[in-house]
């Protein structure tokens, strides 16, 4: 009884501190500022997939002339995809379909992006949506911005 208790006990005490950590991480993220709730699909095929299938919850943050984006459920402190602004090219805007609504947070408007020759979907807010297109549009002289 008294080890079931104290294995219980330790089971609380680690789940606690996986949260903590958690929370650290996005805090210590977010401490610079510049960033914006964002959910990720990489790789994609042209056509739309309203499945709602690979979309990974994440958070950017702008860093200079490129946008990082870190994996919410992840101790990693490093962003798991680095966007160059001069590589991003916007290809559509569109509403989440189906069942995508559900994977994606209530409000979020999905951007179809090229990197580098890679499809992608971004999917943010409206609010976040308008800071990301005028930070592309506010490139330094000489480098070209691709905004649909």
């Amino acid at each position: 009884m008294v080890l079931a208790l104290w294995v219980g006990g330790l089971v609380v005490v680690l789940v606690a501190v996986g949260l903590f950590v958690f929370g650290l991480r996005r805090r210590l993220i977010q401490r610079s500022g510049g960033t914006f709730d964002c959910s990720l699909r990489w790789d994609i095929s042209e056509e739309p997939d309203p499945s709602g299938k690979g979309w990974v919850y994440g958070v950017a943050r702008y860093s200079g002339d490129r946008v990082d984006w870190f994996r919410v459920f992840s101790y990693s402190p490093r962003p798991r995809r680095g966007l160059e602004r001069s590589a991003i090219e916007v290809v559509a805007r569109r509403l989440p379909e189906g069942e995508e609504e559900l994977a994606l947070l209530s409000d979020s408007v999905v951007l179809g992006c090229l990197h580098r020759g890679t499809r992608l979907e971004l999917a943010m807010s409206e609010d976040a949506l308008t800071g990301f297109l005028a930070w592309l549009e506010a490139a330094p002289p000489g480098q070209r911005v691709n905004v649909a």
